[in-house]
């Protein structure tokens, strides 16, 4: 037997490879023997593609030398070699098909017996489900193939060479092939077997490839299935009395699947050697009134982005893991996902239809590095790579066809134009005319059904609503989406419920897809989660790459919190005072009374008064279909709440259990104020009274030379001054192509970061003591002329803030408010206002007002690059070591254990250590968050401008 030692062309081969059986539908099981082969393999990393030779394909290689991985997995997650982080540059010269010759090449062996029960007769094939980014195969010493397409399924005839036992399973990966040109999709370049590898037992008569069909007829209410197989048989549907020959269409009375009432019909495809398990949802897709209409209706998107990821095991998920991620998007009101920007494992896809999600089904294909060269020698424009291309296509569209969920084919992501995005198109469309096709980079809509557009701010989605976008006649008569808006890295997104509002607006306008589902950040002792240049990668993009809802450990963060509430299902509104409520469903197909063939929403109340609840109750709301509306009667209120804050409470929960939530999870809720809570008054009965080293007002000591505050009973108190500054989030540093707005390093040159006080007056009055100050940046002739007014009843401290603006503020500020310091041992923190978590002007939607209890380190959001976080808004009185703070009448409260400047020096969550102060901001104002990161900064009624401002504190010390 001879082995090639230097026959390596194909790795830069622009085809898709050689070998590998034709694509077609991927279904779990069947009646057919099958054998996983995952599990522990040999493996041996060298540096390039040609530096061991292919004797280790070799019946009887020993390979027990080798160290051990795990499949599915990647290697450089497993201790060989690392990870490398780009957005969209390549990581390696653009000279396609070239690569380097500083290739890792990872060579796999797994030795296996066939089980006992393995039939002798019939064929076998070998599955693999993903491999990056080229691989080549042997089986018992035969060289069998090699593929690329790192997100797609390739399968292998095996039988004739199968043994009993000791099988020799081969596979050589490489890292870097003329397929990574059509790969670079803003994620983490992880080579490895990373999908499941399975030997499919093949009888004879067994099902080869089948295509269901089945629509469903809005009108009628029926359903019309058809089963084309390329093997005879029979199709079963026992709960509709289905038995028909394959071929043969039939038309039954069904319930439609939606994503909202994800109907499935269990049936089987008999062939005469196989039995394989069908789930059959009834639904039709199609453009009508220039609208995406399912089932006769147009939808409304509500959406994410899903790359898939694992902290520590990347992109090779398992089950569980996917259900996870399907159970929070359906608990968070999520419809939609796009699965950026390759098609996920197909068990994904069956959770989708099984929970109900419309899915975009992305090809496996971004040639986004083309961009830095003005798209020259783009693949996707060059008929060389037009096969690989058309390849990937059908990959996917075999594989995923018979899913429900699916109900939009999309060519790819950020690949320019060209004429394979044509071919590909055209193919689609000649195999399935049941699905539309998306592409955003498909600006004319030459090949597809919709226009796609990525973070188009507020107003030109409104002008895109309202027809006035421009563009040629075809694109104007075409439903738009957002397939990537709200930017969700760090802190953010901001302006979602802006957009949201936007979306529900205007017919034509179909919703979006946040970006994206998940940081994507890498487990690490070193910094808690690693991203792009913690692995000493000379290129890389920083942590653009962790801009997600959850955190890499699947929290939900506060952005996955605001977009629930943006974008619940039922909307609930109405008037306090008047006790009356407004319910409305803005399901798409689901009745209140029947949400998804599982459960009732049940509507309850409850009274608050000054945050507590004091009365709940049962809210009796009318079956709504789709659309409709009514107004309820609330009861007369239980308590008399004069003097008082009083608020109505309202929730839509589910009535009992479903298949993704409980009972009782909550799907909406609003909050009805009925009365405003008195103001604090403090009465100027104290005079300050001046000492040699301190002046005394009522509880609280100051400075004698300086004025500052240090104590408040026995509650000790520093640093007490105004506060600009805030630690840059990632939507506040922006993006390059926005140079203007990035106003986290506007700020840092006009030196916000870096305030100087100026001590011009202490003044003490008969009633107040008054300290007259200039805050200002050096080198710059702005500056605020701010005056801390203090007053005392005796037992309380009122301070008044005056900030007066001096010189040209052409930037808006970060935060305006106070910052105080208090001793460590401050821990517990209690508040009446937003919560339970952060908020911020335009992220606030989902802060609910009440009272609230937590620790100082629980009030931290653990965004992996550290940055602005933690403030809670609306907050009318807050609780920490002893002090209570008032507002008049509210304000944004964070405390943590360091310094803001700390924070801002901070790249990862282990450079944090907790100091000797517990920090506290008490802020009149922030500035807006927005998604600047990629897309638009925060709206202009969210900006904290420099204008003249007074805002007031009570400061009392608490006596347990």
């Amino acid at each position: 037997m001879s082995f090639r030692t230097t026959a390596t062309d194909y790795v830069e081969d622009v085809s898709p490879g050689s070998g590998a059986l034709p694509p077609r539908a991927w279904y779990a099981s069947s009646d057919a023997t099958s054998l996983s082969l995952n599990g522990s393999w040999r493996f041996r990393l060298s540096a390039t593609v040609d530096a061991e030779d292919d004797s280790f394909a070799a019946e009887g290689y020993d390979a027990g030398d080798w160290a051990e991985v795990s499949v599915p997995g990647h290697w450089v997650l497993q201790g060989h070699g690392s990870p490398i982080y780009t957005n969209h540059l390549y990581p390696f010269p653009v000279d396609p098909p070239r690569v380097p010759t500083e290739n890792p090449t990872g060579d796999h062996v797994r030795t296996f017996d066939l089980p006992s029960e393995w039939p002798s007769d019939g064929g076998a094939v070998l599955r693999f489900d993903g491999v990056e980014s080229c691989a080549r195969v042997w089986l018992n010493g035969t060289d069998i193939g090699e593929f690329k397409g790192s997100r797609l399924p390739h399968e292998f005839a095996v039988g004739h060479l199968l043994k009993p036992s000791g099988n020799v399973l081969a596979v050589r990966v490489h890292q870097w092939s003329a397929g990574s040109y059509l790969e670079d999709q803003d994620q983490w370049w992880l080579p490895g077997i990373f999908r499941d590898v399975t030997l499919l037992h093949r009888p004879a008569g067994s099902a080869l490839d089948f295509f269901v069909h089945a629509s469903y007829d809005h009108l009628a209410g029926e359903g019309t299935l058809r089963v084309d197989s390329d093997v005879d048989g029979r199709v079963l549907v026992p709960a509709l009395d289905i038995d028909v020959a394959t071929g043969e269409p039939v038309t039954v009375p069904v319930r439609p699947w939606t994503a909202e009432t994800p109907r499935l019909y269990d049936g089987e495809l008999v062939t005469e050697g196989e039995r394989v398990p069908l789930r059959i949802g009834f639904r039709t897709v199609a453009l009508e009134d220039g609208l995406i209409k399912v089932n006769g209706r147009a939808i409304l998107f509500k959406g994410v982005n899903r790359h898939e990821w694992h902290p520590e095991k990347g992109r090779a998920l398992d089950l569980e893991t996917m259900r996870e991620d399907v159970l929070l998007m359906k608990r968070h009101n999520i419809n939609a996902v796009r699965t950026s920007h390759y098609p996920p494992h197909p068990a994904f896809l069956d959770l989708c239809d099984e929970y109900g999600l419309w899915v975009i089904d992305e090809c496996d294909l971004e040639t986004h590095g083309f961009t830095e060269q003005a798209w020259r020698d783009n693949p996707v424009d060059d008929d060389r790579w037009t096969p690989a291309l058309l390849d990937r296509t059908a990959r996917m569209v075999e594989r995923d066809k018979n899913h429900p969920s699916v109900v939009i084919w999309s060519l790819g992501n950020e690949a320019g134009t060209g004429r394979g995005l044509t071919a590909m198109a055209e193919w689609i469309r000649g195999r399935d005319t049941s699905r539309l096709i998306h592409y955003e980079g498909d600006i004319d809509c030459r090949d597809t059904d919709m226009y796609s557009r990525m973070y188009a701010d507020h107003a030109e989605v409104e002008r895109i609503g309202r027809g006035l976008d421009g563009g040629g006649l075809k694109r104007r008569e075409l439903p738009f989406i957002l397939c990537e808006f709200g930017h969700a890295m760090g802190n953010g997104p901001g302006g979602i419920a802006d957009y949201q509002h936007l979306f529900e607006s205007y017919d034509r306008v179909q919703g979006g897809f946040i970006w994206e589902w998940i940081d994507h950040g890498i487990k690490d002792e070193r910094y808690t989660f690693a991203y792009g240049g913690d692995f000493g990668e000379e290129l890389h993009d920083g942590n653009f790459v962790c801009d997600g809802l959850v955190f890499p450990d699947r929290t939900p963060s506060p952005g996955l919190v605001e977009y629930k509430k943006v974008i619940e299902p039922v909307r609930i509104d109405g008037d306090g005072p008047a006790g009356t409520v407004r319910v409305q469903n803005a399901y798409d197909f689901a009745d209140l009374a029947d949400l998804a063939d599982l459960a009732d929403l049940a509507f309850e109340w409850s009274y608050q008064v000054d945050g507590e609840t004091v009365e709940t109750g049962a809210l009796s709301v009318p079956a709504l279909a789709p659309g409709e509306s009514a107004e309820v009667k609330l009861p007369a209120p239980p308590v008399d709440g004069r003097g008082a804050e009083t608020q109505w409470t309202v929730r839509a929960v589910l009535a009992a259990d479903t298949a993704w939530g409980p009972r009782g999870h909550q799907v909406a809720w609003v909050q009805l104020p009925l009365n405003d809570g008195a103001l604090t008054q403090v009465a100027r009965s104290d005079g300050p009274v001046p000492g040699e080293q301190v002046i005394t007002l009522g509880p609280a000591a100051f400075d004698a030379r300086t004025g500052a505050l240090r104590t408040i009973g026995g509650v000790d108190v520093t640093g007490l001054r105004l506060d600009v500054w805030r630690a840059p989030t990632d939507n506040d540093n922006g993006a390059p192509w926005q140079p203007d707005a990035r106003y986290g390093l506007l700020w840092r040159k006009l030196g916000l970061h870096r305030m100087r006080h100026r001590l011009d007056a202490v003044e003490l009055g008969d009633d107040a003591l008054t300290v007259r100050t200039r805050v200002a940046p050096a080198a710059w002739e702005v500056g605020l002329r701010t005056v801390y007014r203090w007053t005392s009843d005796g037992t309380r401290l009122r301070l008044t803030v005056s900030v007066s603006p001096e010189g040209d503020w052409t930037l808006p500020l970060p935060r305006l408010g106070i910052r105080l310091g208090l001793a460590s041992s401050a821990d517990r923190v209690k508040w009446f206002g937003g919560g339970p978590g952060e908020g911020y002007p335009d992220t606030k939607s989902a802060s609910m007002v009440g009272r609230w209890e937590s620790t100082v380190d629980e009030l931290q959001t653990p965004y992996v690059r550290p940055q602005e976080n933690g403030a809670r808004a609306d907050v009318r009185w807050a609780e920490i070591g002893g002090l209570r703070v008032e507002g008049d009448p509210s304000f944004w409260f964070t405390a943590r254990r360091w310094t803001t400047e700390q924070l801002d020096a901070a790249e990862h969550l282990t450079d944090l250590a907790p100091g000797d102060t517990v920090w506290v901001n008490l802020d009149h104002g922030q500035q807006g968050i927005g998604s600047q990161s990629c897309g638009p900064g925060a709206l202009p009624q969210y900006q904290l401008r420099a204008t003249p401002a007074e805002f007031s504190f009570v400061f009392s010390e608490i006596h347990d």
